[in-house]
């Protein structure tokens, strides 16, 4: 059996489709498994480098297509890049794709299972659409279809008819698996595995042994991080008003790490408010990722409530992996505040309250004690729950009971996690 995987970004690409695919075919390989990745020639964060239109990554048949290369910077570009990888990606599955082989449809870019069911139909393979990212509802709450509703109803549509015709369909929440039921996906076809983090590439590191610590100068510091893209998905507003409230705390700094469409604005209102308790950095190399996550005593998570049913950030996972406590900002009866209440690894604050964000950090830094307390379950709910070698053989035997049977049991692989 051959598992060919589907999306636009793949290793070296640090983003977080690239990451959660990568992991889980570098793993696959290792296991002895024949697995192939259709992604592009780009990194997600640029278009300057232009990566090998073949190759084999540690025992991995990358096969990247050619695209075109407007970028992230505007819609009609961006847009126009997603079109080219679907009508890219429809040509290689019709003409390579062998029977039996099991194709895991991804989300990036958006309803890419729409040009993808039809071939791999033809050809006799068994299609699983991953949903990371749930489009077009995504787009829809954000509102980029607000104009155009009859666009966002026929997408659905659409993502819905390549769904049921799919052998299986992966959602990363239970909100997200009960929404798609809803609108009609047969229970039966919808699996909820979690994502996950790898305990041994992000790891707790003390803060007198986090080399990054000592040279952004944060010994001493109470230290809120956001490590990450900052996306229209993410809402900062409330925590850019807390560092306000905390500009007069010298032992109370907040640190930024990463970039996206949101980072420029952000970084405009922590200049016009002069706020000096407030620095960004770089993403960093996957390399140093544990030290990087380790820099901050408290790491921000943020979602949109209305995007509770469409996405899940990714993020929270490495801030469980590093040891550290999340501060979720977004809907207390969300996926990631109901671990964070289920396991007290950290707090969730409302959107728009920054006085008790910032009345909640205050007291946190005076608390060192709960907040180790708060790391320790933190690293205990990621290797009881959400550990990459869990849901690597969750994995594989979802996909051998696809090889073996066509369609994998009712119920058999879903994740034994708690709620999230």
């Amino acid at each position: 059996m051959r598992t060919i995987f589907v999306n636009r970004y793949f290793h070296p690409d640090q983003s977080a489709t690239s990451r959660m695919v990568s992991a889980l075919a570098f793993g696959l390989v290792r296991q002895g498994g024949a697995v192939t990745v259709l992604a592009s020639r780009t990194l997600h964060d640029g278009n300057d480098s232009i990566l090998a239109g073949r190759e084999t990554c540690s025992g991995v048949e990358v096969v990247r297509l050619s695209t075109s290369r407007f970028g992230r910077g505007t819609l009609p570009g961006r847009a126009a890049d997603y079109l080219s990888f679907h009508l890219a990606a429809f040509g290689w599955l019709s003409r390579n794709i062998r029977r039996g082989d099991v194709v895991v449809v991804c989300t990036d870019p958006p309803l890419i299972s729409l040009a993808c069911a039809l071939p791999i139909r033809l050809r006799g393979g068994r299609m699983i659409n991953w949903i990371m990212d749930l489009f077009p509802e995504t787009a829809v709450e954000l509102g980029f279809l607000g104009k155009a509703p009859f666009l966002g109803r026929l997408a659905a549509w659409l993502r819905d008819r390549s769904i049921a015709r799919s052998r299986l369909t992966v959602c990363p929440t239970e909100r997200m698996a009960e929404y798609l039921t809803a609108r009609g996906v047969p229970a039966a076809c919808v699996r909820v595995l979690h994502h996950w983090s790898d305990a041994a590439e992000i790891r707790p590191v003390p803060k007198d042994e986090n080399p990054l610590r000592a040279a952004w100068g944060y010994v001493g510091k109470f230290v809120v991080g956001y490590s990450g893209n900052f996306g229209r998905a993410h809402e900062f507003a409330t925590l850019i008003e807390a560092a306000t409230l905390l500009k007069d705390h010298p032992d109370i700094r907040f640190l930024m790490v990463g970039g996206g469409y949101k980072l420029q604005s952000v970084k405009s209102a922590v200049r016009e408010r002069g706020l000096a308790n407030v620095a960004f950095k770089p993403l960093q190399p996957a390399r140093n990722l544990a030290e990087s996550l380790g820099v901050p005593d408290l790491h921000v998570v943020s979602l949109l409530p209305c995007l509770e049913h469409c996405i899940i950030p990714s993020k929270f996972y490495g801030i469980l992996a590093a040891g550290k406590p999340t501060l979720f900002i977004g809907d207390p009866k969300g996926s990631v505040a109901a671990v964070v209440a289920a396991e007290q690894c950290g707090v969730t604050i409302e959107i728009g309250d920054a006085e008790t964000l910032a009345r909640t950090i205050s007291d946190l830094a005076a608390a060192p004690e709960r907040v180790a307390a708060m790391g320790v379950a933190a690293r205990a709910v990621l290797e009881a729950d959400y550990a990459y070698d869990r849901a690597l053989a969750t994995w594989s035997t979802l996909l051998a009971e696809l090889a073996e049977r066509g369609r994998a049991p009712a119920g058999a692989v879903m994740l034994e996690q708690r709620p999230s």
